[in-house]
């Protein structure tokens, strides 16, 4: 997937790279926790995630302050600051018509704010994994004192060579994740910020609270939520959700922050957001390119048959067909059969 990175300069002159992806309807994305423009896309953490969101939307997103590929100062920040980020990029794409906008876990925030600030510029709200209010406004001490000690340990720990401490966060993150992810988030969170500039944005994110603004929110808004999240707990989710007028809220069967590829509840959840957003039918768009042959093996696919059984339906050898899928998975833009598969469902192979 293709990307365009360019930077611009805020009000305050902090410099922050943004991302445009994909094409169709747009999909702003407000900048979370740990993100970096071009390593998200390598990361089998995000880039399904920007494969999806780039399949179907013109996706536009940044690296927030003292993260990834931008610079700027990330002591002291307050929602103010998150809110005029946002405002520059929107500025910097010269966006006209209204866009939705999404928001995943801190980025919530900001979202809700422009969305108050900017109705008539946000046509949908999308959350995910969002929370209105920081650990240390929840009125939970026990959590607040945890939440205080991880960020002691950011401090200590975070770019030491031994990823011990830094494997902290990515139990949290993503406590199914393989062992080849593991090592990616914690990669991840070494190469996206300084130790430094970890625990000022974990120590800024502590304190947001916008639950006085959640019954501004005019636009039709979709709030999703991992059941067994450890970073964000699902009531405040369910805080969110209820506070905004008419809000729906779709609980998602998961344990991860970041929805891995290969769970249930990530075919869900892009259930859920072509169904709110919509987005072009990219399967049927892609079997257009595949010759009769290749579409003839992919009816199988879609049918459910095996490479053998597709080969004896057609009189061809199960090498033909292991090639000829090969092919067919780059025409899709897809590594394997159950991306194919999930990518072709609702298509006509025939």
């Amino acid at each position: 997937m293709q990307q365009a990175i360019r930077y611009l300069t805020t009000g305050d002159g902090a410099r922050l790279a943004w991302a445009s992806m994909g094409s169709g309807p747009v999909l702003v994305k407000a900048a979370n926790w740990l993100s970096h423009l071009e390593y998200d896309l390598q990361s089998p953490i995000w880039r399904h995630w920007y494969r999806f969101f780039g399949e179907h939307y013109r996706l536009l997103r940044y690296d927030e302050r003292g993260c990834g590929m931008s610079g700027g100062d990330a002591r002291h920040l307050t929602l103010d600051h998150w809110l005029g980020d946002l405002e520059s990029m929107v500025d910097a794409a010269g966006l006209r018509e209204p866009f939705a906008l999404m928001g995943i876990s801190q980025g919530a925030a900001a979202c809700v704010a422009y969305a108050v600030k900017h109705p008539q510029r946000v046509s949908r709200l999308l959350l995910y994994g969002a929370y209105a209010r920081g650990p240390y406004e929840r009125g939970d001490e026990d959590a607040a004192r945890l939440y205080h000690a991880i960020i002691d340990i950011a401090r200590v720990g975070w770019a030491d060579q031994n990823p011990v401490f830094r494997q902290v966060f990515t139990s949290r993150f993503i406590p199914d994740a393989t062992e080849a992810q593991v090592h990616w988030f914690n990669e991840l969170v070494r190469t996206t910020t300084t130790a430094e500039a970890a625990a000022a944005l974990l120590e800024a994110r502590a304190r947001i609270n916008v639950t006085a603004l959640l019954d501004q929110v005019r636009v039709p808004t979709l709030v999703l939520h991992a059941r067994q999240d450890g970073v964000v707990p699902l009531e405040e989710g369910r805080l969110l959700a209820a506070g905004i007028p008419g809000a729906r809220f779709v609980e998602l069967e998961s344990r991860n922050h970041v929805l891995l590829d290969y769970e249930p509840a990530w075919q869900r959840f892009r259930q859920e957001v072509l169904a709110f957003l919509g987005g072009a039918p990219q399967g049927e768009e892609r079997l257009a390119e595949l010759t009769p042959r290749e579409r003839e093996i992919v009816a199988g696919l879609v049918a459910g048959r095996t490479n053998a059984q597709i080969a004896a339906t057609l009189f061809i050898s199960d090498k033909t067909v292991r090639n000829a899928l090969t092919r067919i998975y780059e025409k899709l833009g897809v590594q394997s059969r159950t991306q194919a598969m999930a990518l072709l469902q609702g298509s006509p192979a025939d």
